[in-house]
């Protein structure tokens, strides 16, 4: 008996080692470089995925809003008729459906779809009409003949800036690609804003309309003084790209000298913020800020801008550059002029740093957006000591994600005047703090 229980026992005790051994977790593997490369890029394209997901998510839910805007403005401005008959575009226009159910032709018959002329094109926007007939009455009106376009001196999304000669005068053209036309309904009412905003500036730095031709789609274009400096931005960054950070170039402007544009530009603003109604330009930024021969600042590119009354709060979708983009812009909520402030803090420290915005990051557009609407996101600040008094609070009063706490152009001009006074009186102190 007792020599079989021996081997029973061992067999009892083999099993349970094996089925242990099934169970029991395997021994740890060396690390695989290669895997966990692959596994970090996988989460970083998901990331990427979801700040775009959230993005998308925030621009859909803002579209019934934006749309019931647009339809208020449209019967504002009596231009609902044109949204309708776009919205229809396999009907006649109500104008000729009458006709055809009121007035038959002389001779009784019916006329032969064959035998009708080419339908004639739509008439131009109201708006177009109307601006184009205020040139004509206060004499800016121009003709296409009486410009000599040269050279491309600068190209944007919509259009090509041409230096020219205009009635012996050496000028800047804006021509708009006439395909903008073509494929952009409102692009009509929105050249004719800008044209109409342009003409009503009269300040040393706001970039002067000189005349103007309303003819779209192929010749519409807006007439400038002829500016000989560079954009702001040039003018600060030299020809680095916005991944170089400032170290690695020529020291920028003194500091004197950039906090001056900052002022000018102040005071640009403040015109503009300041008129009846009030213009909220939208899209301030350095290449939007060009410089003369003594290289003092003209705010320029009125395309994005807007009228906005008294008491009135604009909604639309996104509009400008993201990384200047004021956080209630950017998630499509309600906004007035104090958008413009936003846009401005973020220059100032770019013109303080002399350093791109957000260049310590590794952020992509979606990414900064996403940010700067959570309020979690601004532009690294210079370091507080070295600086005048009030500048470091300035920045983060102008960016503040409250947009009622942020400060007017009149406190705005008003503090940097005095931050200038410093820098002047207390030179030495401040000619060695050109970065940040």
């Amino acid at each position: 008996m007792g020599d079989h229980a021996q081997p029973r026992h061992d067999q009892h005790r083999g099993l349970r080692g094996r089925l242990a051994g099934l169970f029991s977790s395997p021994p740890p593997q060396p690390p695989n470089h290669q895997s966990n490369e692959q596994i970090t890029k996988l989460m970083e394209e998901l990331g990427r995925q979801r700040d775009l997901k959230e993005t998308y998510k925030a621009r859909l839910e803002s579209t019934q809003g934006y749309l019931r805007f647009c339809l208020e403005v449209a019967q504002e401005r009596g231009f609902m008729h044109l949204i309708s008959d776009s919205a229809q575009p396999q009907q006649h226009s109500p104008h000729r459906d009458a006709d055809s159910e009121t007035a038959p032709t002389a001779a009784g018959d019916d006329v032969d779809d064959e035998d009708e002329p080419a339908e004639t094109p739509p008439p131009c926007d109201p708006y177009l009409a109307a601006t184009r007939g205020l040139a004509v009455e206060h004499g800016w009106s121009v003709a296409p003949e009486e410009i000599e376009l040269h050279e491309v001196v600068g190209r944007g999304t919509t259009a090509d800036i041409h230096r020219a000669t205009w009635r012996g005068l050496e000028v800047a053209v804006k021509w708009v690609r006439p395909e903008l036309f073509v494929s952009n309904p409102s692009a009509e009412a929105f050249f004719a804003q800008e044209a109409d905003l342009l003409s009503r500036q009269r300040h040393p730095h706001v970039l002067r309309l000189m005349g103007a031709c309303l003819r779209p789609p192929g010749s519409c274009f807006l007439v400038t003084e002829l500016l000989s400096g560079a954009t702001l931005g040039e003018w600060l960054h030299g020809a680095r790209e916005r991944g170089t950070r400032a170290s690695s170039s020529p020291p920028p402007p003194p500091l004197v000298d950039r906090v001056s544009r900052a002022l000018e530009i102040a005071l640009a603003m403040l015109h503009l913020h300041e008129q009846t109604p009030r213009v909220v330009h939208r899209d301030l930024k350095p290449s939007n800020v060009l410089l003369d021969a003594e290289l003092r600042a003209r705010v320029t590119d009125f395309g994005h801008a807007r009228f906005l009354p008294d008491g009135k709060e604009a909604l639309t979708g996104e509009t400008g550059t993201y990384v200047y983009m004021a956080p209630e812009v950017i998630r499509c909520e309600p906004y007035t002029e104090k958008c413009d402030v936003y846009s401005f803090g973020i220059l100032l420290n770019e013109l303080i740093t002399a350093d791109h915005p957000y260049i310590d990051t590794s952020y992509g557009p979606s990414k900064i957006a996403l940010g700067v609407a959570d309020g979690k996101l601004r532009p690294k600040l210079p370091e507080s000591d070295g600086y005048p008094t009030g500048l470091i609070d300035l920045i983060c009063r102008t960016w503040d994600a409250e947009p009622s706490r942020r400060p007017s152009f009149a406190a705005v001009t008003s503090a940097l005047r005095e931050i200038r006074q410093q820098i002047v009186q207390h030179g030495e102190q401040y000619q060695n703090y050109s970065y940040a």
